[in-house]
């Protein structure tokens, strides 16, 4: 294998390094508009996460063919450079690990809070039965009922004056 070889593989591996601190920090940014229940904020996280999502797929996908590929055989303009690129992708791994973390973090405090929402509206409806039936068991007992002032009163009854 060539150093230029090497060379793109170094490269990738810092995309996907630059690619997962964003993940990360949207991550944390989509915490906050959760904890906050800021929704219109948190769909433009969303919307930007599915973006890197799509990035680093990409670079997954170009680092494959590395992937078969015997480590020991590469060709490295350095040590150091190789040192470097393997720092970068065990910082990668660590990254990941945050990412996916802080996705199931996330999953758990939406759940929670659908699960809130979903309480509220069974209160909500169980109080608006109640109402339902406390009116329905009231309206056949009521003997008065109470004329709206536009109605006439007695009508075969004249308190007219004239003849």
């Amino acid at each position: 294998m060539s150093s230029l070889a090497t060379d793109n593989l170094a490269q990738l591996i810092r995309k996907k390094h630059r690619v997962l601190m964003q993940l990360r920090d949207i991550g944390l940014r989509q915490q906050q508009a959760v904890a906050d229940k800021a929704t219109s904020n948190l769909l433009q996280l969303l919307g930007a996460k599915q973006h890197l999502i799509a990035a680093l797929q990409m670079v997954e996908r170009s680092l494959r063919p590395y992937q078969a590929e015997d480590p020991e055989s590469r060709v490295w303009r350095s040590a150091e450079e190789r040192a470097a690129c393997a720092q970068q992708q065990a910082e990668c791994q660590q990254l990941l690990a945050e990412v996916m973390q802080l996705e199931r973090d996330q999953e758990a405090k939406m759940i929670e809070r659908r699960d809130d929402v979903a309480a509220q509206l069974r209160r909500a409806n169980s109080a608006h039965q109640a109402v339902d039936a406390y009116a329905q068991h009231r309206a056949p007992h009521q003997h008065t009922a109470i004329p709206s002032p536009h109605e006439n009163l007695s009508p075969h009854l004249d308190l007219t004056a004239g003849s």
